[in-house]
């Protein structure tokens, strides 16, 4: 079968009050690796906003999360004439899971996910405008990442927020807890929850689990999740874990990122204590063409994070979409006058590899 034919349409999107679908989009199934259902939308932005939408922004979400977790920043995205192309990866949101126990937040090898991802893209191909801007947190980041490195070319940037490159694993070292993951699947234990109680995503609160400083978008996520049960996702299993550690070590080979030729920009959260920043910012400098933030004060949901500290992450993939995609000028212009140049031209930088200031490489 031609994996661009292989999606129907009609998927569902779910919303309550205050955080429904974004208009303009459309939920389609498509089939992923070794044949699974997985689910992803599409959006176009208004004409009132754009004639012609700038291209498209590929939206990979981070371990647990749906498409629904990320409508306002569709919404974002949709404002500033960006298509929109949102995913679940296997095993959360609509998409198909992977055990019996739909809890279970559990992962086989990373070359699924990738070939999904590839899937993805040539589902939709014909139907996303390019350019392409990818877009991706956490776990969605790292294999965004591990996908431009495999050579990837159809992106002309990325932004990433909080990659999970290296995940911080409290007081035990990463040898010890490399030691246990071996252990459990050496011993068939794989589908088995690393944590003796296992999370429930339905007893989290702000104060204690929150992963962002802004209570009313963490309330109302909550709200989605009480009113779509089904989206829920618990604890990793120890083949998650595995999952995780193999995925961020593949992504940090200095040979690998240097491989990556389009700007990356990586927007890491400055009290992040899922992932090591430290790391991220190693891995912007060894990037062909990278560029690091740190949002100070932020935990690690950035994307969800206070409009004062998520604002940086759109000012970031504002420069991006100016560098990729130049919004021109439309205004009249006086007979016999010069038509002004598309209005990111100004901010380009006569530099040698022509990037606007925010895009330019991270400073050794």
């Amino acid at each position: 079968m031609n994996r661009a034919a292989a999606f129907a349409a009609n998927a569902p999107l779910m919303g309550v009050p205050g955080a429904s679908a974004p208009p303009g989009g459309q939920g389609d199934w498509f089939r992923g690796a070794g044949g699974l259902r997985l689910r992803a939308a599409l959006w176009t932005p208004s004409t009132l906003v754009a004639q012609k939408p700038r291209g498209t922004v590929v939206l990979s979400p981070g371990r647990t999360e749906p498409i629904e977790k990320y409508f306002e920043l569709i919404g974002n995205f949709l404002a500033r004439g960006w298509c929109v192309l949102a995913h679940d990866w296997r095993g959360q949101g609509l998409s198909a899971r992977l055990l019996p126990d739909r809890l279970k937040g559990h992962a086989r090898a990373v070359e699924e996910f990738l070939d999904d991802y590839a899937r993805l893209l040539d589902a939709f191909e014909t139907r996303a405008p390019k350019p392409w801007i990818m877009v991706g947190h956490s776990m969605g980041g790292v294999l965004n990442l591990l996908t431009l490195e495999a050579g990837e070319s159809r992106f002309s940037g990325a932004v990433l927020s909080s990659p999970m490159l290296k995940i911080r694993t409290g007081k035990r070292s990463m040898w010890s807890v490399k030691l246990a993951v071996r252990w459990n699947l050496r011993h068939g234990k794989g589908g088995d929850y690393v944590l003796d109680d296992p999370d429930d995503p339905f007893d989290h609160t702000f104060e204690k689990d929150a992963l962002t400083s802004d209570e009313t978008r963490y309330e109302l996520w909550r709200q989605q999740l009480y009113a779509c049960p089904h989206l829920a996702v618990g604890g990793p299993t120890w083949g998650w874990l595995a999952f995780a550690i193999d995925a961020g070590e593949r992504a940090l080979k200095p040979k690998a990122l240097k491989s990556v030729r389009i700007p990356v920009c990586i927007v890491q959260a400055g009290d992040d204590d899922r992932v090591w920043k430290q790391t991220s910012r190693w891995a912007a400098k060894r990037l062909g063409r990278g560029r690091y933030v740190e949002v100070a004060g932020a935990k690690h949901e950035v994307i969800m994070e206070t409009d004062d500290m998520r604002a940086v992450f759109l000012t970031e993939f504002d420069a991006m979409g100016d560098y990729v995609s130049p919004v021109e000028d439309l205004s009249p212009v006086a007979p016999g006058a010069t038509p002004a140049p598309p209005l990111a031209a100004t901010t380009v930088a006569a530099d040698d590899l022509g990037l606007a200031p925010h895009i330019a490489p991270v400073a050794p």
